[in-house]
């Protein structure tokens, strides 16, 4: 068999050689053929050739079970419990993705109350899968809210545990339902909330990659190994929300409340909340920056005027709103509110190195942007500048005029929504402080008696853990087994702030461990998860919970 003597030969049993025979001739293979079918299953091999031939679920499983490597490869004593895993999220790829299907098509938007029961719908179509897989569910109350001048109820945080053995380690697992607005008319390609396989193999939908691909993820992982008859080899704790894209209200105050109740036997923290730095190579991220969300109300005239008739008679909010909003950042990021940078922690030379090393270039920020308006030239100055120093970004205008065609109103108030990413060792009270005082004194030499009011909606600090950790450990290992490459160490520009509270109140290490690409879009148009991170993505989260249990601590 010259085929495949490369291959057979590292092997030394015969029984394996005559199986392997048998599974050729049992399938109709030519050797050309079956060589070619075969190989997939070789670690680190294109999982994309062996999903373009049609290969049944059994010689999957038969041929994982043949091509285990030599022992001595193997990260743990489960790997051939992995290989047997990795088969079979390769056959059931169809029926993973019909789940994430199911789940995009609820639009589980948390920001707008008009869609307030589907979140608590997609609440509900996350108990109800844990259910079916056996896992206990608490669907805990939180409370309401005022969301555009109504009191509503809050979505559940949805409690959830797989296994209690004493003996096995625990690990809580951290993500969220609720997703982003979408509307087809923002420019999309297909409906937002309908899952669309492109012909690059991108899924695409709101919520596909932010976050629900990811927390299905965990429910794909548990799935596979039951039906493999294998068990879980951690205690598996979840805790789904469905407010994080709306400011995660009750969920800090629950975690502290069950810090030594529900989460008392937590080893470690991992939250799938996040994106690879590019589209090439995985990643482990173990920082984050904090957010202070701003709104800005400038009020003048009890209500809308006709400009032709009270145009240059009256101080108009607009003009004020936008002086004011052009002296806190200036076209290159420079923030403009004096002290805001004075905390900011000094770049170490170490530190500092770390860049050097990312397989990353700038022309794949320009990708993920899709132009070539970035501030800076090298890739090291803009990953500074996402993850290592403040930004201060401007969002919009509430009660301006902005829909298509003319009108001659003077609005008479006006909202400007901006806000600051904060580092380490930013503080969020001291960020609201000199924004407010900044704010005022510019509004005094304007000179206007329109009348201004500024708060903080919600403010996160920064957030950096410890990666030489064993739950990094544990994770650089499954991306090493599931894509044959040590991952990069990287921080975020974006903020999670429950990362904070799980590290602060449980006293435990938090590791971020993306599925998703760079240039995913969460939050933007088009966004999708490609079909081969979300495959890849459940393999990793298996693997990474296995090499948790196999592990020194």
């Amino acid at each position: 068999m010259p085929w495949c003597r490369g291959k057979i030969n590292q092997w030394d049993t015969k029984s394996q050689q005559m199986a392997l025979l048998l599974l050729c001739h049992t399938h109709g293979m030519t050797k050309a053929r079956g060589h070619a079918q075969i190989e997939p299953f070789w670690p680190g091999a294109s999982v994309t050739a062996c999903r373009s031939i049609q290969i049944s679920q059994t010689f999957r499983t038969l041929a994982s079970l043949l091509f285990l490597p030599p022992k001595d490869n193997l990260s743990n004593e489960m790997a051939p419990h992995l290989q047997n895993f990795f088969a079979y999220v390769d056959s059931h790829q169809e029926e993973f993705i019909d789940r994430l299907r199911k789940a995009v098509e609820i639009p589980s938007v948390s920001g707008d109350a008009a869609y307030r029961n589907e979140v608590f719908r997609m609440g509900e179509f996350m108990a109800t899968e844990l259910k079916k897989l056996g896992a206990s569910v608490q669907k805990r109350d939180v409370g309401t809210q005022v969301l555009n001048g109504q009191t509503i109820q809050l979505p559940p945080i949805i409690l959830s545990t797989y296994g209690t053995d004493p003996t096995k380690k625990t690990v809580l697992v951290y993500g969220h339902y609720d997703v982003q607005p979408a509307l087809k008319e923002d420019g999309w390609n297909t409906e937002p909330f309908k899952l669309v396989e492109d012909a690059q193999h991108r899924l695409n939908g709101r919520g596909s990659t932010d976050d629900k691909g990811p927390i299905l993820g965990w429910l794909n992982v548990i799935e596979a190994h039951q039906y493999l008859g294998v068990d879980l080899p951690v205690n598996l704790k979840m805790c789904f929300e469905g407010m994080e894209e709306s400011g995660s209200e009750g969920l800090d105050e629950l975690i502290i409340a069950e810090a030594k109740g529900y989460f008392a036997d937590v080893d470690v923290v991992c939250i799938s909340d996040n994106y690879w730095l590019g589209t090439k190579k995985p990643c482990l991220t173990y920082g984050l920056r904090g957010i202070n969300y701003f709104l800005l109300e400038v009020k003048g005239p009890s209500r809308d005027l006709h400009s032709g008739v009270f145009g240059g008679t009256v101080h108009e909010p607009m003009t004020d709103l936008t002086l004011l909003l052009s002296k806190l950042v200036t076209p290159n990021g420079e923030i403009l509110i004096p002290g805001i940078s004075d905390d900011v922690a000094v770049v170490t030379a170490s530190e500092s190195s770390t860049y050097n090393t990312l397989d990353f270039e700038i022309g794949e920020l320009e990708e993920a942007v899709g132009s070539k308006t970035l501030i800076h030239d090298t890739a090291k100055e803009a990953l500074m500048h996402r993850w290592r120093y403040p930004s201060l970004s401007l969002h919009g205008i509430e009660g301006a005029f902005y829909a298509p065609g003319e009108k001659t109103v003077v609005p008479a108030k006006v909202i400007g929504k901006f806000s600051i990413r904060s580092v380490p060792d930013m503080d969020p009270e001291r960020i609201t402080e000199l924004v407010t005082h900044y704010v005022k004194a510019e509004f005094a030499k304007l000179g206007s008696k329109n009348t201004i009011s500024i708060r903080c909606t919600h403010g996160a600090k920064p957030w950096v853990a410890t990666p030489n950790h064993w739950n990094y450990v544990a994770a650089a290992k499954a991306v090493k087994y599931v894509f044959n490459v040590d991952p990069d160490y990287t921080r975020e520009g974006g903020s999670i702030p429950v990362t904070l509270t799980f590290q602060d109140a449980l006293g435990k290490n938090v590791l971020l461990l993306p599925m998703g690409r760079g240039d995913d879009g969460a939050h933007s148009i088009n966004e999708k998860l490609d079909r081969s991170n979300y495959i890849e993505g459940i393999k990793l989260l298996g693997a990474y919970l296995h090499e948790i249990a196999a592990v020194q601590t």
